[in-house]
């Protein structure tokens, strides 16, 4: 009786110094399971790849999320558009006789001791297109044809849009001699920088009068010289 009283004894004693073990002197029970550290999400927009696929960042294709180009991305013009250039040689071609409407009309102010004839160039090219210089200018007489000449002022380029006129003057002596004069049959016109002609009515004085070379000649305006024609 008395052994089993022993050994029964040693038993609570042994359970006793067990539960001493697991506890630390100052009495804070380590059997617990500390609180795990939190990890940053991805909306806080770490260093690591999670952050970069937030909205409005880009992947490793330079794509955002959403599939559109991001700024490392491709995405844009693709080189082919832009303005457009007017011309090869960035210039307005020059007008064509073909594609010019010439007229000409009386333009003489009365009281005037010359004679003076208004050339009409309208533009019905489809396009726009310049005049440079002087256009030449052939009088047809019963005497032979008399070549126009150039009053020496500054020829401006002129870019003529499509429907527009310009007009050029050409000015003459007039005949008051009494006599019957050089008779004028017909008056050719050729663009500047351009071979092809246009023949017209002379729609001036019917003649310019005789002489020997001496008196006042045929002369031919650049273009916009002389005011609008009718």
């Amino acid at each position: 009786m008395r052994v089993r009283k022993l050994t029964l004894a040693a038993m609570a004693l042994a359970a006793g110094l067990s539960l001493t073990a697991c506890q630390n002197d100052d009495g804070t029970d380590q059997s617990a399971t500390p609180p795990a550290a939190s990890a940053p999400s991805a909306a806080d927009g770490g260093s690591g790849s999670a952050g970069s696929d937030q909205e409005g960042g880009t992947d490793s294709e330079g794509k955002t999320p959403n599939g559109t180009g991001g700024s490392g991305g491709t995405g844009g013009s693709d080189g082919t558009g832009g303005s457009g250039g007017s011309g090869e040689d960035g210039k307005t071609a020059k007008c064509r006789t073909d594609e010019l409407e010439i007229t000409a009309i009386d333009a003489t102010v009365g009281g005037d001791d010359r004679g003076t004839v208004a050339v009409d160039l309208k533009n019905g090219g489809g396009r726009d297109c310049t005049l440079e210089g002087y256009a030449g200018v052939d009088l047809k007489t019963n005497a032979g044809t008399l070549s126009a000449k150039r009053t020496g002022e500054q020829a401006p380029t002129v870019v003529l849009a499509d429907g527009d006129t310009v007009t050029f003057g050409i000015t003459y002596p007039v005949n008051d001699t009494g006599g019957s004069g050089v008779r004028i049959t017909g008056l050719v016109v050729t663009p500047p920088n351009e071979t092809k002609s246009v023949t017209l009515d002379w729609p001036g004085a019917a003649s310019l009068p005789v002489t020997d070379g001496s008196g006042t000649p045929v002369q031919v305006g650049p273009m916009g010289s002389a005011g609008q024609g009718g």
